[in-house]
Order: C-alpha cells, then sequence, then structure tokens
C-alpha cells in the first residue's frame, strides 16, 4: 500500500502527493459533475453509496446515453482477461 508509515496509511501524504496534482484534481471535478447530473435526473441519491460509471470510459463524455449508476466494487475494478492478465 502507497504511502504507509508502521503499518499505518499516510493521509495526508497521499493527498500532498497524489491527490492535489492538477490532472487529479480535473479529472474528480469531472466525476462529481457527472455525479450531479445524474443526482438532478432522478438516477442516483446523495449517500447512496453507489458510484456513477461512464460507459465508454472517457470521463470527457458527459452525455446521460455514458452514464450509469453501479456497485463502487465494480467500478473501480481492473478488468481481466480469461487468464487473470489485466485488459488494456
Amino acid at each position: 500500500m502507497p504511502y504507509m508509515t508502521n503499518g499505518k496509511r499516510d493521509y495526508k501524504k497521499e493527498h500532498r502527493l497524489y491527490g492535489s496534482k492538477p490532472k487529479v484534481k480535473a479529472r474528480r471535478a469531472r466525476n462529481n459533475k457527472a455525479r450531479r447530473k445524474l443526482i438532478k435526473a432522478g438516477k442516483a441519491s446523495v449517500g447512496d453509496g453507489k458510484d456513477v460509471s461512464h460507459i465508454d470510459s472517457n470521463t470527457r463524455n458527459q452525455k446521460m446515453s455514458n452514464l450509469k449508476n453501479g456497485s463502487r466494487s465494480k467500478n473501480r475494478s481492473v478488468p481481466r482477461t480469461k487468464r487473470g492478465h489485466r485488459r488494456r
């Protein structure tokens, strides 16, 4: 696990080195925008514990036809082939 010291996760260091980068901030802003759009359309609710997923994996495509509400584990998992290798 990155940013581990003495078996504990250092969230401040993790944010300083990764979470505050401009690219990461821009992506997070796009994901938040998509979530607000689904909430406004009534397809998601605040605190439902689900993630907004982009069907074509392009976070810049904010069309309603490209957005869906799904589980966190499914949205954040890495696609794998039948042999267990990561898909590219």
